[in-house]
């Protein structure tokens, strides 16, 4: 049956909650490799304007895009490495490699690590196969902070793309989230999200922030 564009990212939505429901119920990614290929295949058919494959285990592909596009997805998460099946490559139009990360900071997101036609794809990879490569770290340093609370002898800062640091008597420190759930209970902010999960740190920290700011203003 074929799916409406709402209804491709309603049902990625719901994919990528239970994930991270599996995940709080201490699940290991390494076992969610079946779900993992579902939220890679809707994110597919979500970014192309696509539809699902119409047959369980489709032969050589798994989405075609809006354009016709036979579309084959390989999605992972901690895999250094995926291949593409020789035998049936010659029924594929576009290839694509997709990631979910794990982060106590981001959360669970999706991310592109290669979009490309079957065709340049075959002339550069080596047997139909692509490396992948570990995410570059990141720097907050040329980001503005968009809000900020201090909570003795913690500072909280919120930078534009979302992260979030804790500095403890002026020092930065490696890891936030600890800092935020203790604060998170001393002032009252909850610990779970509207889907019965832990926040990540990018969620407590906003919240964090918000309700120290409040407190404040009383």
């Amino acid at each position: 049956m074929a799916l409406s564009q709402v209804q491709v990212i309603q049902s990625l939505a719901e994919a990528l909650v239970w994930f991270e429901k599996e995940l709080g119920w201490g699940v290991s990614p390494a076992e969610l490799n079946h779900l993992t290929g579902r939220i890679g295949e809707l994110y597919a058919a979500m970014t192309t304007r696509g539809q699902m494959a119409l047959e369980t285990n489709q032969r050589g592909y798994d989405v075609i895009s809006a354009e016709n596009e036979r579309i084959s997805v390989k999605t992972v998460t901690s895999s250094t490495q995926v291949s593409f099946n020789a035998n049936t490559f010659h029924l594929v139009d576009r290839v694509m490699v997709l990631r979910v990360n794990i982060d106590a900071e981001e959360g669970v997101s999706v991310e592109t690590l290669l979009d490309c036609s079957a065709a340049d794809f075959a002339r550069r990879a080596d047997n139909l196969r692509f490396a992948v490569s570990p995410r570059p770290s990141k720097s907050l340093e040329s980001l503005h902070v968009v809000a900020e609370a201090h909570m003795p002898p913690h500072h909280v800062r919120q930078y534009e793309n979302g992260s979030i640091t804790v500095a403890v008597d002026g020092t930065v420190q490696p890891a936030a989230k600890p800092l935020l759930r203790k604060m998170a209970a001393r002032i009252g902010v909850d610990l779970l999200n509207n889907n019965g999960g832990a926040k990540n740190t990018r969620q407590l920290g906003a919240d964090v922030i918000r309700m120290v700011r409040a407190r404040a203003a009383r």
